[in-house]
């Protein structure tokens, strides 16, 4: 039997409900997927785009009616998305499926409508009650972030050996015997202090977590601007960034079709496409699908079940 999947809609005034519905008969093949959306909003949207959807398109009767506005931020349609990514959340929990797949939501529209989260991340930190790590990449460069969807002048009080240490045992238990490469915080990574003290917090927690370890697989702090250069790349796969566009930045310049979002450190397998509700090409059958697909695949892995490796933008040219 082929392993199931709860995919969470997202927000249905973006692109999620058309790479779902545009990539059922990819995915049919890898698993059995159960999609978070009711009869009435999937006809909706399904007129909207023109698409009939397939005969065995599973759905989980996420409750809800609204009227879908394309590129609209909306607090309805916010709701929705939250009420299908906690169905989602239910589903695995209760052993029905295997692994949840998230489309893209909109903070905002969350906002709207009086939700408390800043994102996916955070709903199932709080859920779970556990540290939750977001880890976003691709075959060729996965970044963890240390801090995510924070201030940037909160960024350098956050970091302390404690918190750092924890997260990068924590990141070790996730992704196994990988080498990292961990960012400093400042220019040329402080220069020894010229530029700023955040390093020698981020060194002492490096150097704890590999003697705790019995063996040197965290290695930084690195400088910042050099990381992501390709000759620093040949010897590493996997990066934690201080703050979020620290590490998404290069990721997306480099990888932005092909790389998804993995939330680790938790009960249960989350991933999710890396891109936004891409409201300005809503509803216009232009959404490109290799995350998604990417995140589908990902899910599987972290199942154990063997597959071909994941796309890349190259292999779909």
């Amino acid at each position: 039997m082929k392993p199931k999947i709860a995919i969470s809609i997202g927000d249905l005034n973006g692109v999620g409900v058309e790479i779902a519905l545009r990539s059922h008969e990819a995915i049919k093949k890898l698993c059995e997927p159960i999609y978070c959306i009711n009869q009435p909003m999937l006809k909706q949207a399904s007129k909207l785009l023109h698409i009939t959807p397939p005969a065995d398109f599973t759905l989980h009767e996420t409750k809800g009616e609204f009227t879908i506005q394309p590129g609209v931020v909306d607090a309805s349609s916010g709701l929705y998305a939250y009420n299908s990514f906690m169905d989602a959340i239910s589903l695995c929990e209760t052993k029905q499926v295997d692994a949840v797949v998230t489309m893209p939501i909109h903070k905002e529209a969350w906002m709207q409508a009086g939700l408390k989260y800043k994102g996916h991340t955070d709903l199932l930190r709080q859920h779970f009650n556990k540290e939750a790590i977001m880890m976003l990449g691709s075959p060729q460069m996965f970044v963890a972030l240390f801090s995510e969807h924070i201030p940037l002048k909160e960024v350098a009080s956050h970091i302390t050996q404690q918190k750092l240490t924890t997260f990068l045992l924590d990141l070790h238990k996730s992704i196994g015997e990988h080498r990292v490469a961990v960012l400093g915080l400042n220019p040329h990574a402080g220069d020894n202090g010229v530029l700023g003290d955040e390093e020698r917090e981020i060194e002492a927690a490096i150097n704890e977590v590999n003697n705790t370890l019995g063996q040197e697989l965290f290695v930084g702090p690195v400088v910042p601007d050099i990381v992501f250069t390709p000759a620093f790349r040949k010897n590493f796969n996997y990066f934690v960034a201080m703050y979020h566009d620290q590490g998404l930045a290069p990721l997306k310049a480099l990888y932005f079709d092909e790389s998804i979002n993995i939330s680790l450190n938790l009960p249960l397998i989350r991933t999710s496409v890396d891109h936004g509700t891409a409201f300005d090409i809503a509803y216009k059958n232009q959404a490109n699908n290799l995350s998604y697909l990417n995140a589908v695949k990902a899910a599987l892995i972290f199942l154990e079940i063997p597959l071909e490796p994941l796309a890349n933008s190259n292999s779909h040219r």
